[in-house]
């Protein structure tokens, strides 16, 4: 294998493939010089369906607070029995203007910043139950491994891994120390996915046949080249030399919760294909012209600005997902479900569902289809919200939502979590098995079984009509 090949593997999580192919299904004559990445193992202890012993509070700490960072804390502080007790960043502004928010408050957390090994202290801390990662991605598998490490449940933003290595030392920490890591990300905890995934289960579509999923999102502006939106620029940073859809989970996870993915069927393996980049270095260019700072972006390659890569599961199911954010598109997640008796899709607006193929149920028949179907985490999410001051502000960053409320509320009960480590390292490995597909010639990729043959057995999560209990804790 030539040093490149070996580098580009290396840096994904994929240094074991030394035949282009051949490793991830195991075949092939030809002898490779190291072992392959791992596609599964035997499981130290299941952590789907775990109930950890019940927190009537539980005490946070927050890293970083930088633009959802801060919104994460005024989220959690919309909850009732959450003490947050300690805030950190890099930057020591940003967490006198956090304390500051929660002036009035309960809350008097402690303050960590000015050096990059600071969030160390905080996961160390003794007194903590719960960490909450909101940096910058390269941070988020070493905080949360630290955080499991050090006795702390993980509540980080997505993605949880960038590399297969990676996913899998988020599963082996949170077996071994039995500490929940949760991502947020898209789920059917967001109102109208949690009517699909009601639906769903109720047979409405009939047999699952395909969900689509994407993240296309316009970003250049208002983000990427957007400067000091980003501490360092990161996030334009993680578009470089590299191509893949960098940001599957939103596009995913309701999908993915439809068909069971972890717990009655199992991704198989995927293809993934970009275009070419036709945008971001054209906008690096046409910014360094009137602000040197950008000329240091002017001659890398970009990731191509559209990426679609198609999963097939083990049921015989296939997701369709996309990724694009300097495209010029309205916003969309698509989330399509279409199965052998209807289907329905979220994005673009309105929401539309079939029962056949001549045309969408009209307005009418829809909105009294997603009254139906509105399933009972959500109805008592809505009226606690609506009987609270919570969920005031402008930006959605800042306005606590159910998938926020559901993760406190199962920890303060004392029953299983919605989404696992499992969820996490599943929906994460898209992002290297996309790249390393992509620089491959759109070869097809085998996805590892993160639960270690347990989707078999293992019960249906999201309990959408809180029929196992919780569903008490109240907004502020």
């Amino acid at each position: 294998m030539n040093n490149s090949r070996r580098s580009f593997l290396k840096k994904i999580g994929l240094a074991g493939l030394s035949i282009p192919g051949l490793g991830f299904f195991g075949g092939g004559d030809a002898a490779q010089d190291e072992e392959p990445y791992q596609l599964t193992r035997p499981q130290r202890f299941n952590m789907h369906g775990y109930a950890a012993p019940k927190l009537d509070t539980v005490k946070v700490g927050i890293i970083g607070l930088g633009n959802r960072g801060s919104g994460t804390v005024l989220r959690l502080a919309s909850i009732e029995g959450v003490e947050i007790r300690a805030l950190c960043d890099l930057i020591p502004e940003r967490v006198e203007s956090a304390r500051k928010s929660l002036e009035g408050t309960s809350h008097d957390p402690d303050g960590y910043s000015g050096s990059e090994t600071e969030w160390e202290k905080v996961c160390r801390r003794d007194d903590l139950d719960l960490i909450s990662v909101v940096t910058p991605w390269k941070w988020h598998t070493p905080m949360a491994v630290c955080a499991m490490e050090n006795g702390k449940h993980v509540y980080t933003e997505l993605p949880a891994a960038q590399t297969i290595e990676d996913a899998w030392k988020l599963v082996d920490t949170s077996e071994r120390t039995r500490r929940h890591c949760f991502q947020i990300s898209g789920s059917c905890h967001r109102s109208m996915q949690a009517v699909m995934l009601n639906m769903a289960r109720k047979g409405f579509f009939g047999d699952l046949v395909h969900g689509e999923g994407a993240y296309i999102h316009h970003l250049l502006e208002n983000y990427m080249f957007n400067k000091g939106k980003y501490q360092g620029d990161w996030r334009l940073k993680e578009n470089l030399n590299r191509s893949g859809n960098l940001y599957p989970q939103h596009g995913l996870g309701p999908i993915a919760q439809m068909m069971d993915l972890n717990y009655g069927d199992q991704m198989d393996y995927l293809v993934s294909m970009s275009s070419n980049d036709f945008m971001m270095q054209d906008w690096a260019r046409e910014a360094a012209q009137t602000d040197d700072y950008y000329e240091q972006f002017t001659d890398w390659n970009y990731r191509g600005n559209m990426n679609t890569t198609i999963i097939k599961t083990k049921k015989g199911r296939t997701i369709m997902l996309q990724h694009d954010v300097s495209s010029m598109r309205p916003y969309s997640n698509i989330h399509l479900i279409s199965g052998t008796k209807g289907a329905m899709r979220r994005h673009p607006s309105p929401v539309r569902i079939a029962t056949g193929h001549d045309d969408w149920l009209s307005r009418e028949e829809t909105e009294a289809l997603v009254e139906e179907y509105t399933p009972e985490m959500i109805k008592r999410f809505n009226r606690m919200l609506s009987q609270s001051e919570a969920g005031n502000y402008d930006h959605s960053y800042y306005n606590v939502d159910v998938r926020d409320w559901r993760y406190i509320d199962c920890l303060r009960n004392g029953l299983p979590i919605e989404m696992d480590v499992y969820d996490a390292a599943l929906w994460t490995s898209i992002i290297p098995l996309s790249e390393w597909s992509v620089a491959n010639g759109s070869k097809p990729v085998k996805v590892p079984d993160f639960t270690g043959g347990a989707w078999k057995s293992n019960k249906r999560g999201m309990d959408i009509e809180l029929e196992n209990g919780g569903g008490n804790t109240r907004l502020i």
